[in-house]
C-alpha cells in the first residue's frame, strides 16, 4: 500500500487565496500546536510579499512570526516561498544569500523558489545555490500554465534543468488551477522519468472546481506527496481541503499517517477566528470555464477583492478579470504567477478604473524583466 504524504498550505498560500493574506501571528499560533501534531512533511508559514503585509498593514513583525512559529512547531519543517524581499523587482545576490541565511538562522528549515518564467538559467540557479548553503531543503517550482507552448515537452525539458541546479524536490505548481485530472495523467509520468528519482510534489488550486480530482490523479499518475489546506482556508480559490483530500486516498486504496483529531480542533478553532475577524470561509467552487480564460490565481483575485471593497468599486472586479485577459494578450501570454500575475492585474485594474487604456502604464509592464534584472547584467551569471 503506497504513503502519500502532506505539505500544508493553510499559515501562507491558504489565507493569501482567501484572506488577501491578513492572517495575524496570533491566529497562527492559536492553531499551531495541533498542526504540529498531526504529521504534515513541511508546513508552508510565510512567503516574500507577506512580509510586506506584515509590516504594511498588519503592523506585526514577519521576523518574529517565524521564530514563533518555528517554536510552536518543532516536528514540521517550516517552508518559506521566494527568495529574497524584493518580490516584485531586483535583488542583489547578496541580498539573496542574506535573506537565505536569515531565513534558516530564524528557523525556516524548506526553501521553495520558482522562476515565472521557469527559467532556470538566470537568478533561480544562486538562489538555489545560497539556500544549499544555508542547510535549506530546496524545492523548485515548476509553475504550470496552459498554451500552445507548455507542452508536456516542455516540462520535460524544464524538468531536468530544476534537476541540474541543485533542487532537493520539485514541484509541480499549479497557481490558477488550470490542471485537469486527464492531464495530469499524461504530464506528472512524464515528469518523474525526466527526474530520474527527484521526489516530485504537486500543487494546485480549487479556483476551476478540478483541484480535489487533480490531486487524486496526480497521485494515481506516480506522486507520492500532495499540497493541501486546513478548512476553512480550504477549498475556494485555496488548495483542496486536507479532510477531504486524505478520505479520499484512503477510499483508493492509499495510505496516509495524517492524524485528523488534532487537525479538526484547529479547523474548527479556524472557522470561530473567521467568524469573529468577518473573514470569508473557502467552499468548494462549481466548474469555471472563465478562470482557463483570464488564469488569474487565486490570491491574486482575494487580493484584488480586497483592494476593490477598500475603494467601493467591488462591483467591478468582473470587468477588471476580463481585461486581464486582453492585457495578458497583449503582452505576450506570461504565465500567470507571482510577479507576472500581478503585474497584469495592477494595469487591467488601471485600465479599467482609467479614462483611456494604457493612459497609465506601470513601470513593471516597461520594464517586465525586472525580476530578474538587467539581461546583460545579471551578478550571478559572473564567477565573482
Amino acid at each position: 500500500m503506497r504513503e502519500i504524504r502532506l505539505v500544508d498550505t493553510t499559515l501562507r498560500d491558504g489565507h493569501a487565496s482567501l484572506w488577501a493574506e491578513a492572517m495575524r501571528t496570533g491566529m497562527m499560533l492559536a492553531v499551531a500546536k495541533d498542526m504540529d501534531k498531526a504529521g504534515f512533511v513541511a508546513a508552508e508559514v510565510i512567503a516574500t510579499s507577506h512580509f510586506k503585509k506584515c509590516v504594511r498593514e498588519l503592523r506585526e513583525d514577519p521576523w518574529e512570526r517565524i521564530r514563533v512559529m518555528s517554536r510552536a512547531m518543532p516536528d514540521t519543517p517550516l517552508a518559506a516561498m521566494g527568495d529574497s524581499l524584493a518580490t516584485f523587482g531586483n535583488a542583489p545576490p547578496s541580498i539573496i544569500k542574506l535573506y537565505m541565511e536569515r531565513l534558516a538562522a530564524n528557523g525556516i528549515r524548506r526553501s521553495q523558489v520558482m522562476n515565472a518564467s521557469n527559467d532556470m538559467t538566470g537568478r533561480i540557479v544562486h538562489s538555489v545555490k545560497c539556500a544549499l548553503e544555508a542547510g535549506l531543503q530546496v524545492v523548485v517550482a515548476l509553475v504550470y500554465s496552459q498554451s500552445p507552448k507548455h507542452s508536456d515537452e516542455y516540462y520535460v525539458a524544464k524538468a531536468k534543468e530544476a534537476a541540474s541546479i541543485g533542487a532537493d524536490i520539485v514541484y509541480l505548481k499549479d497557481p490558477g488551477g488550470l490542471m485537469t485530472p486527464d492531464r495530469a495523467k499524461t504530464i506528472v509520468p512524464s515528469i518523474l522519468q525526466a527526474l530520474e528519482g527527484v521526489p516530485l510534489e504537486f500543487h494546485t488550486h480549487c479556483t476551476t472546481g478540478l483541484g480535489p480530482m487533480s490531486v487524486l490523479a496526480a497521485v494515481e499518475s506516480g506522486i507520492d506527496t500532495v499540497h493541501t489546506a486546513l478548512p476553512p482556508l480550504a477549498n475556494g480559490a485555496s488548495q483542496p481541503s486536507v479532510f477531504n483530500v486524505v478520505r479520499n486516498l484512503r477510499a483508493l486504496g492509499y495510505a496516509t499517517a495524517l492524524d485528523e483529531e488534532p487537525l479538526e480542533r484547529a479547523s474548527n478553532r479556524l472557522a470561530a477566528i473567521a467568524q469573529q475577524a468577518r473573514l470569508p470561509i473557502g467552499h468548494p467552487l462549481e466548474y469555471d470555464c472563465a478562470q482557463y480564460l483570464h488564469q488569474v490565481p487565486g490570491g491574486v483575485i482575494s487580493n484584488l477583492r480586497h483592494q476593490l471593497t477598500q475603494m467601493g468599486m467591488i462591483n467591478r472586479l468582473g470587468e477588471v478579470l476580463e481585461e486581464s485577459i486582453r492585457v495578458r494578450a497583449e503582452l505576450g501570454y506570461p504565465i500567470m504567477v507571482t510577479p507576472y500575475s500581478q503585474f497584469v492585474v495592477s494595469q487591467a485594474a488601471i485600465n479599467v478604473l482609467s479614462t483611456e487604456r494604457y493612459s497609465v502604464v506601470t513601470d513593471e509592464i516597461i520594464k517586465p524583466e525586472s525580476t530578474e534584472g538587467p539581461r546583460q547584467s545579471r551578478p550571478w551569471d559572473s564567477n565573482s
